[in-house]
């Protein structure tokens, strides 16, 4: 495990300085030189030397290590695999490609251009993960971070309403017909815990906040961020580096928070275009190395007059594309085509993987 900036021996207002600047990880500040450091973070010479020796210092006195994951065999890894639950989609044909569903415990990265629906995927999935157990959902609850004020209120009362006539027409045993009676409208509102982050800043902080609030509810089963590009793209037109190292300690942060607390980490992405080979072509944008992040990544597009969603970063999955649209119950199969999901075989000997 890295060892955070925090628990070095320094004074607070340098490890603020050095925070604020991206740098979260002892290892952060050892890719710097002390005039690099001096400039990003706003320190004197004399401190970014300070913070350099410290860190030399204390380097090795950080007591992590290989020892920190020793006890799990790759059968406990198979096992926890085999046991994930997974939060659907309302597409059929997009849940049977993701195997049931987005998966707890990972980080699935919705990416597309405006209008493709990643907001209206995101509020879905918010209902979704409310549905009770015996209808095959989670009974979980949600917190939705809102970067681009794009979140409406009467949108998911539609979808919720919607869910809730779905589960009351299949209900047919009296736990269902329990189960139905207190899912509404007002308990799954209820359940979608609202935060408006404005600026990376208050993004960051919020995430650094969020491992408590999930200790103390631990019925959420799924955290939002729509977008998590927006913030990032505002303030750093010269900072890349700067930018880089923030979006590292981010994705760390939500790795470990969708492991610990078993939470599925839903994150929506924008496009931005790229030059390659002297055209232009458009890709998710926040870099390449942002890429690595999630462990599951859905691209959004046009196809002519239809919306296709594509699996287009899986560990466990085919790559696949399914067609859908959003009607006012939400994110549906698109009933104008029936033809199957369109497959590219990505495992051994060209098996079909059930992720």
């Amino acid at each position: 495990m890295q060892r955070p900036v925090t628990t070095l021996r320094l004074s607070p207002q340098i490890k603020v300085k050095v925070l604020n600047a991206g740098f979260q990880t002892l290892d952060d500040v050892m890719q710097v030189s002390a005039l690099e450091l001096s400039r990003e973070a706003g320190l004197s010479q004399e401190e970014a030397l300070e913070v350099l020796q410290v860190a030399r210092k204390e380097g090795g006195a950080d007591g992590g290590g290989a020892g920190d994951g020793a006890s799990l065999t790759a059968l406990d890894l198979l096992q926890k695999e085999e046991a994930l639950t997974r939060i659907v989609t309302f597409s059929s044909r997009l849940d049977a490609a993701l195997g049931g569903g987005l998966p707890v415990g990972k980080i699935t990265e919705i990416c597309g251009v405006p209008g493709m629906g990643k907001t209206q995927l995101c509020l879905q999935l918010a209902v979704d993960v409310q549905v009770p157990p015996c209808f095959g959902g989670l009974g979980g609850q949600v917190v939705f971070i809102d970067t681009e004020g794009s979140f409406v209120v009467q949108r998911a009362v539609d979808l919720a309403t919607a869910a809730v006539r779905h589960c009351t027409l299949l209900a047919e045993e009296a736990e269902q017909r329990d189960a139905a009676a207190a899912f509404t409208v007002e308990t799954i509102l209820s359940n979608i815990f609202m935060v408006r982050c404005h600026d990376y800043v208050e993004l960051l902080a919020e995430i650094y906040l969020l491992p408590d609030f999930l200790s103390s509810h631990p019925k959420v089963r799924l955290v939002v961020i729509d977008s998590v590009a927006f913030p990032f793209r505002q303030h750093f037109d010269e900072l890349r580096a700067q930018r880089t190292r923030l979006l590292n300690g981010l994705a760390q942060q939500l790795i470990s928070m969708a492991t610990k607390h078993d939470v599925a980490v839903v994150l929506s992405n924008q496009m931005t275009t790229r030059l390659q080979g002297g055209q232009s072509q458009l890709v998710p944008a926040l870099g390449e190395s942002w890429g690595h992040a999630p462990t599951l990544r859905l691209l959004l597009r046009w196809a002519g007059s239809q919306r296709q969603a594509t699996i287009f970063k899986s560990p466990d999955c085919e790559e696949a594309t399914v067609n859908y649209q959003i009607t006012t119950d939400g994110f549906r199969d698109d009933d104008r085509s029936e033809q199957p999901p369109s497959k590219r075989p990505r495992t051994l000997a060209g098996q079909s993987a059930a992720c």
